[in-house]
């Protein structure tokens, strides 16, 4: 059964694991896409992620085609809007001017329509900064998503891939000029990807209230365990993947697929119940190519882990020293 979580201190209910739709139009064609949207609701999910670059590498891809599947399917699926959480994203290179890309007012006000029509939605729930913009002050950036949130085109805004000191900037700016906040943060976390988030993040979360929704939670598909020892595998991002083939991960994956076996559960299931343990994440994104991926993820749901199990987990991926807290 679905759990719903509060997403930081909005009254925003949104399913403990969230749809990822990177893959829409890349790994995964339209057809696929759309009984992946329809199998994930069927389960309860109703978050759902993208962005408008997504996914503008691809070949063939100008960007801005998953909003324009999910919105194709909302047309068509009879699910009512209002059961719905979309997340959407903007930042990213969308054309060839100049005003075609980052957070400044001219460009988000262009790309919020854009999203709009390619959604077949009035209402963008979550409006996420995909990542800074150094050319665009903060408070430029604050000032045209909070005039969108006065405008009922966006309800809430975010940040993603945010450090540390500019989440704080964002957030003294805020304050300052009574302007709409991010009320939650899309880091890069996951068991073998912690330190950017716990270091610093995990603390201005916890103590501004902010949700958190957890991309890559399963390391780009290391926390699957296709990826073994002296095993070679074929994927689309095995690039990005390698970083992660050391001794020690190697060496995490054997004790995850000890616990995976004492819970009848997969590897992958077990790295999602280690984030949905912590009450500071609010809901990890998840991604499927396939609907036999989505039901394997969403089976983590299924999956609780003890104080203890949590614990080995973490002292066998800790970055911190062994004399820190």
């Amino acid at each position: 059964m679905m759990e719903y979580r509060t997403l930081g201190r909005t009254g925003l209910k949104v399913s403990a694991l969230c749809l990822g739709t990177m893959q829409f139009g890349w790994t995964a064609d339209e057809q696929v896409s759309q009984r992946i949207l329809s199998a994930a609701c069927e389960a309860g999910v109703n978050f759902i992620d993208t962005a408008d670059i997504y996914s503008r590498w691809a070949d063939g891809n100008p960007g801005g085609v998953a909003e324009e599947i999910i919105g194709r399917w909302l047309k068509g699926s009879g699910i009512p809007r209002q059961n719905l959480v979309i997340a959407t994203k903007v930042r990213g290179n969308m054309g060839e001017g100049p005003d075609d890309e980052g957070l400044s007012r001219a460009h988000i006000l262009k790309a919020v329509e854009a999203s709009l029509r390619r959604l077949q939605i009035e209402t963008i729930d979550l409006y996420q900064a995909h990542w800074p913009d150094e050319a665009a002050p903060i408070e430029e950036t604050l000032r045209a998503c909070d005039d969108l949130v006065k405008q009922g085109k966006v309800r809430f805004i975010g940040a993603s891939n945010y450090a540390a000191w500019q989440l704080m900037q964002s957030l003294w700016a805020a304050d300052k000029y009574n302007l709409a906040r991010f009320d939650c943060l899309q880091p890069h976390y996951n068991l073998v990807h912690r330190a950017e988030f716990e270091a610093e993040l995990a603390a201005v979360c916890r103590s501004y209230g902010l949700g958190v929704i957890p991309y890559s939670p399963l390391a780009g598909g290391f926390l699957t365990g296709k990826y073994r020892r002296n095993r070679q595998v074929q994927s689309a991002r095995l690039g990005g993947v390698k970083r992660y083939f050391t001794e020690r991960n190697w060496d995490l994956l054997e004790r995850m697929d000890e616990m995976a076996k004492e819970k009848g559960a997969l590897v992958s299931q077990v790295a999602l119940a280690w984030l949905l343990a912590d009450p500071l994440i609010t809901s990890p994104i998840i991604g499927a190519n396939s609907l036999d991926q989505l039901k394997d993820n969403l089976g983590a749901l299924a999956i609780s882990l003890s104080a203890d199990e949590k614990a080995v987990l973490d002292k066998a991926t800790t970055w911190k020293a062994e004399n820190e807290d």
